[in-house]
């Protein structure tokens, strides 16, 4: 059994490395993916997603039902690659936000409970100025929080710049 968080800015490398972590895998990966298409650049990002990702790897659509899936798919031996928990968590604050406490804690209880390996790509959003208008700076905090939670979860997490992976904690 194995948790990593592996996180980093906008175009830092972060799920370029978790993918090639699935890749050096010698079973089935299982992918959970969080997008939704909400506008056209929306749906040309995920396609180019979709285009580049092996074809033989089992891909889930979570964007709410994250806790679920990670439920239901990390098992004994498995690879789970969750991408990504900022649009999780972005789905659920623009959607549910009331409802962001006990999603957390089915999240935190499901990450708890995975077998198997289970790898999460996460943002990390708070090295830039603060942003101007509540929702942003919500999202902001939050995504901070989510981010603690999730690496306390963890055996390791590892850092990604610039396509350079550092190690935070673990091996």
């Amino acid at each position: 059994m194995s948790r990593h968080l592996v996180i980093g800015g906008a175009r830092s490398g972060k799920s370029r490395f978790a993918q090639a972590m699935a890749e050096a895998h010698a079973g089935d990966i299982e992918l959970i993916v969080t997008a939704e298409i909400w506008d056209a650049e929306m749906a040309e990002r995920i396609a180019k997603h979709r285009a580049e990702r092996p074809a033989h790897w089992h891909v889930t659509e979570a964007p709410l039902a994250l806790p679920e899936a990670i439920s239901n798919l990390c098992q004994s031996g498995s690879f789970v690659l969750v991408d990504c928990l900022t649009l999780w968590l972005s789905n659920i604050l623009c959607t549910q936000p009331d409802r962001l406490p006990d999603q957390l804690e089915r999240l935190y209880t499901a990450i708890e409970a995975a077998q198997g390996t289970l790898v999460m790509v996460s943002n990390e959003v708070g090295w830039s100025i603060v942003p101007e208008n509540k929702l942003a700076r919500l999202f902001r905090d939050e995504q901070g929080r989510l981010n603690q939670g999730i690496a306390t979860r963890c055996e390791q997490v590892t850092l990604v710049a610039a396509g350079l992976p550092l190690q935070l904690k673990g091996a």
